[in-house]
């Protein structure tokens, strides 16, 4: 989780160092230490991307749904490192601009702030504000590239950053390699029942209309949810097995990987979008991270 606790971290080095030694240097190093681990939570100090150049073109886009207020990270006001933070009663009309950052290897695996863990090669992002979760069409301002990300996460808490992606949405972005970019950040709010489509948006919405599709209407209707996505076939067979063993035969599941690709872990095929809904909320609903509905052909 990005939400920085309180440690006691300083209370434990004190006890193993004289007071009479303790100076503002050392007293300094000793809170930077401890904001840099999350009060001991991260084993890695200093955030970096995964090793090798990931490609992320080939990943499928999110397919924003209604979802409930997550249980955590919802609080209406919360404080890190002195400072107080009030979260929106709702994302609806939000649009906004400013720097966006991302985060990686650091704070993969790890559990963000509404509980759910922290994938850096899904389409994911932290903002101080927001509901948890909210879909956001996040725009490069430099190159007009966009991507939909789903916000579970708080932070940026540096400076005046004004969200952090995943490092795969900033790789969709192009400017992972960059670190920091000018982005325009548009809330997309489906009511109940409804999803937003790319397919049937504008070219430039402020936030794009979204349209029923409880019903199978084409044949390149969505068919497999997508569980996760990673470099290593390991990890990748890894969550497989924790599928099949939560729910037995009642789920297929397949892992697939295209040439340069990642390992993809796929859960179907579904014949009807309800089946989709249906299995969506089962999988995140026993602890998983949020499938993505994609089309898929074997």
């Amino acid at each position: 989780m990005k939400l920085v606790y309180v440690s006691l971290m300083v209370l434990t080095l004190s006890a193993c160092t004289s007071t009479n030694h303790i100076n503002k240097s050392s007293a300094k190093k000793i809170e930077d230490l401890d904001k840099a681990s999350g009060g001991g939570r991260y084993s890695i100090l200093q955030d970096h991307a995964p090793t090798g150049d990931i490609k992320v073109d080939h990943l499928p886009d999110l397919v924003p749904i209604w979802e409930p207020k997550s249980r955590g990270g919802n609080k209406s006001s919360y404080k890190v490192w002195g400072k107080t933070y009030h979260v929106m009663n709702s994302a609806k009309g939000y649009s906004a601009t400013g720097t966006a950052s991302w985060y990686g290897k650091k704070f993969h695996g790890h559990k963000t702030s509404n509980g759910e863990v922290y994938d850096m090669y899904a389409f994911s992002a932290a903002h101080k504000s927001l509901p948890l979760p909210t879909y956001l069409k996040v725009t490069n301002l430099d190159n007009n590239r966009s991507v939909i990300v789903r916000v579970n996460d708080r932070g940026p808490f540096h400076g005046n950053r004004l969200i952090d992606l995943s490092y795969a949405a900033a790789a969709r972005l192009d400017y992972h390699k960059k670190g920091l970019a000018r982005v325009k950040i548009e809330a997309i709010t489906p009511k109940q029942k409804e999803s937003y489509s790319p397919k049937k948006a504008t070219s430039s919405p402020a936030v794009s209309k979204p349209i029923v599709t409880n019903k199978v209407t084409s044949a390149n209707s969505f068919t497999h949810l997508q569980v996760g996505a990673f470099s290593s076939q390991e990890s990748a067979n890894t969550l497989k097995k924790r599928l099949i063993q939560k729910f037995d035969t009642q789920i297929r599941v397949s892992v697939k990987k295209k040439e340069g690709s990642l390992y993809k872990v796929f859960a179907g095929p579904y014949k009807t979008m309800s089946d989709l809904d249906e299995w969506g909320r089962k999988i995140q609903g026993a602890g998983f991270s949020q499938p993505i509905r994609v089309s898929f052909l074997p």
